[in-house]
This record gives structure tokens, C-alpha cells and sequence, in this order.
């Protein structure tokens, strides 16, 4: 559906679709090409991020006026980054903790509930249109 918006471009919008599903329905070339998307895209931005966040700190903010800025500063390494690193660690101990001492607290309790395959559920609709 989303890829349809594209196919409102003039003159090559239904060409860029076509591309990208891969021919001229969603086949399985599709659902290949979105599920390595949607896998490589969040290792790519992390990426990006951390080199982003590396060379800001390493060489500092730029300053749009241009004068001079006559202040102390103090690194970031290891004065921030250790304090991050620190609770980044017990946030995931805490975690870990909860997740090995009691798993099921932070399921859903809809999860326990025996499926019934001739009823279906009363929270599920159909849309309204």
C-alpha cells in the first residue's frame, strides 16, 4: 500500500514502483527484497549514528555564528561515556534479572488464554469500510 503512494510521480512514478516490488505484482522477490530492508536498515542506522555521535564529539559542535566561544569544556571520553556506559549496564542487568527470575511478567495475559479455532475473538473486526 505504501509503496503505491509512489505511483502518484509523474511520468516515472509507476516505473519506481514496479522496481521496487520487483515486476509487476508483489511476489516473492517483494517480500525478499523488504525483509533484508527492514533487517540491514536499523544495523545501518545505528552505524551512522555512532559514527555520527564519534565525530561530533571528537571534533565538538560547530558554531553557526562563527565567534569565538572563550568557555572550559571537558571531553566527552571518559567522562560522559563511562557514566552512559555504567547505566546502560544496569539497565540491562535489571532487565536480564526480571526476565530470568520471572518470565512471564512482562507478557501479555491475552497469551494464556486457550485458542478456540471455531470462535473467532470478539475484540477482532472488520474494518469499516
Amino acid at each position: 500500500v505504501i509503496t503505491n503512494l509512489l505511483s502518484a510521480i509523474p511520468y516515472v512514478g509507476m516505473d519506481i514502483v514496479q522496481w521496487i516490488w520487483g515486476g509487476f505484482s508483489i511476489n516473492k522477490i517483494t517480500l525478499t527484497r523488504f525483509f533484508s530492508l527492514h533487517f540491514i536498515l536499523p544495523f545501518v542506522i545505528t552505524a551512522m549514528s555512532g559514527i555520527h555521535l564519534l565525530f561530533l564529539h571528537q571534533t565538538g559542535s560547530s558554531n553557526p555564528l562563527g565567534l569565538p566561544m572563550n568557555i572550559d569544556k571537558i571531553p566527552f571520553h571518559p567522562y560522559f561515556s563511562v557514566k552512559d556506559m555504567l547505566g546502560f549496564i544496569m539497565m540491562i542487568a535489571a532487565l536480564t534479572y526480571i526476565s530470568f527470575s520471572d518470565p512471564y511478567l512482562l507478557g501479555d495475559p491475552d497469551n494464556f488464554i486457550l485458542a478456540n479455532q471455531l470462535v473467532t475473538p470478539p475484540h477482532i473486526q472488520p474494518e469499516w469500510y
